[in-house]
């Protein structure tokens, strides 16, 4: 069997995890996936099937969109809430002008440094992996695009917003890059990936329903490039 799985990701699941029980239930060889979300994270993730895992690289070639939501004031060691939180002295208190323009900043080609907490290699050593040991490093910054960012509401020092991007763009690092420019410092409190190229959250099956399913009902649910 061979074909594509549109999985919506729920959150405390890593995309390992998707990935192993698929295997596992189904009896698949070969499985993978195309993109990484973070366990916090909840929403599109493809799965690949058979011949499919030697797709990865032209599935996770294409933009993603998410809808997110940072919190100012604090920072994260992992940028995102399920981190170490520092307060931060700058209370989050800006107009909905200010809140636009630092924004604004972040749209379009911009170079952005990978988080320590992340799959990254640094002189052959995954960044999480000197992170947890107290080591920190600068890796070179990456060149990523950020096509659409649309503020969706303010309620401080909450801020939720919509992005289109490139793939290798860390939104968590986005979040954390806007609290650093507005110089309060800010942390990712929610993600959810709505599609990745063609591959949309309407299309997705939830995990609660696919723990259900039967090998030949799943079979119906492949697509295809």
């Amino acid at each position: 069997m061979d074909g594509i799985l549109i999985v919506d990701k729920p959150q405390g699941m890593t995309s390992h995890d998707v990935v192993d029980f698929v295997r596992k239930r189904f009896g698949f060889k070969k499985v993978g996936h195309a993109g990484t979300l973070d366990p916090m994270a909840t929403g599109v993730l493809v799965i690949l099937i058979g011949k499919y895992t030697k797709s990865s690289g032209q599935v996770m070639s294409r933009d993603k969109e998410y809808d997110a939501t940072m919190v100012l004031g604090a920072t994260s060691d992992t940028l995102d809430a399920w981190g170490r939180l520092t307060p931060r002295g700058k209370p989050a208190r800006f107009t909905n002008e200010e809140i636009g323009t630092a924004f604004k900043r972040f749209l379009g080609d911009i170079e952005q440094f990978p988080p320590m907490y992340s799959a990254v290699k640094f002189k052959g050593r995954k960044l999480y992996e000197l992170a947890r040991r107290g080591i920190s490093v600068t890796p070179s910054p990456r060149k990523v695009s950020i096509k659409k960012l649309e503020i969706s509401k303010i309620a401080l020092p909450e801020i939720s917003f919509r992005l289109t991007c490139s793939k290798g763009t860390y939104v968590r690092q986005l979040s954390a890059d806007i609290g650093e420019s507005l110089g309060c410092g800010a942390y990712l409190s929610r993600l959810r990936r709505l599609a990745s190229g063609d591959f949309t959250i309407d299309r997705a099956m939830g995990f609660e329903k696919l723990k259900g399913l039967e090998k030949s009902e799943l079979e119906k649910r492949l697509v295809f490039l």
